[in-house]
């Protein structure tokens, strides 16, 4: 069974950080595309970033790029998202993904697990 296990719930003022991992176990971690989504009220589910396998490919929403990083150890089976700069409408419910067949190119998911979401709230 896989499980996708996130961490890092937190409260943080506008203009902090906060980093975000999320463990996997019952599958080989190298072997997937990983990636964070977030969902905040009223809006749509949004691929935050995503990497791939070995950590080459990165791709970022345009809504975080320069702000947030996504990073991975392979020996630890964890992705992370570092968030810097955090600003109020980066407050959602953030899920770690896994991706059997990610796709290297375009950093599009398909996502085969989720993770059960940690919810950031950026206070203002």
């Amino acid at each position: 069974q896989v499980q996708l296990v996130e961490s890092g719930v937190g409260l943080v003022q506008a203009g902090g950080s906060l980093r975000l991992s999320c463990t996997v176990s019952g599958r080989t971690f190298s072997n997937l595309g990983m990636g964070w989504f977030r969902l905040a009220p009223g809006k749509e589910r949004e691929l935050v970033a995503s990497i791939g396998w070995n950590g080459g490919s990165t791709y970022y929403a345009d809504s975080v790029k320069g702000r947030f990083t996504i990073s991975r150890d392979n020996l630890k089976n964890t992705v992370y998202l570092q968030m810097n700069s955090l600003l109020p409408e980066d407050a959602a419910v953030y899920y770690c993904a896994a991706d059997r067949t990610f796709a290297q190119a375009t950093g599009v998911m398909t996502v085969d697990y989720w993770g059960k979401g940690t919810l950031v709230t950026v206070s203002s």
